[in-house]
């Protein structure tokens, strides 16, 4: 007889890692506006379509019923993620207690070692958009930046590159 876990190898995913509680104000009122949006305009245009669509008749055979129910399991299991994500997020805004340092919410203008400037903010998992320049504060880069302040050099082992900081911002104010 197998047991549980042979049974369902193939079904089992581990949990992925710890995600940090942070977000800025404009990602917590990001998440919330998808939540509302989800919930009151797209949840119930869905609902009717379904309705619609098993009144129709046979369901086992009525494609629009299927992808209907799908699209609404899918939209309530984000549903449900929003919700949770919600009650367990920390909103952080204000200024840290030393602004000359690299902390959450900081924009981080890096030269590398080939004299390539990049420039990132260090915003909560659920803002990550690397092509708006925003990390998450779990990467490895925004870790090994926690900490440090300008003209630091910041090392990356994983990809044998080197950063120095050249500038930090905080709402608009340089340090």
């Amino acid at each position: 007889m197998k047991s549980a876990n042979q049974r369902f190898a193939g079904r089992y995913r581990p949990p992925g890692p710890k995600r940090s509680p942070l977000i800025t104000p404009e990602g917590a009122a990001a998440l919330k506006y998808e939540l509302h949006n989800l919930w009151s305009n797209k949840r119930p245009v869905i609902t009717q379509a379904v309705r619609e669509a098993a009144a129709l008749g046979d369901r086992s055979e009525n494609a629009e019923y299927i992808y209907g129910k799908k699209m609404l399991r899918e939209m309530d299991s984000r549903i449900l993620y929003l919700q949770r994500r919600l009650d367990h997020i920390k909103v952080v805004d204000g200024l840290p207690a030393d602004p000359k340092k690299v902390y959450f919410g900081a924009w981080v203008t890096l030269i590398d070692d080939d004299d390539n400037e990049r420039r990132y903010r260090i915003v909560g998992p659920d803002e990550l958009s690397p092509s708006s320049g925003y990390i998450s504060i779990d990467s490895p880069l925004a870790l090994a930046l926690i900490g440090k302040q300008l003209d630091d050099r910041v090392e990356l082992n994983d990809l044998d590159k080197g950063y120095d900081i050249m500038a930090i911002e905080y709402l608009g104010d340089q340090v």
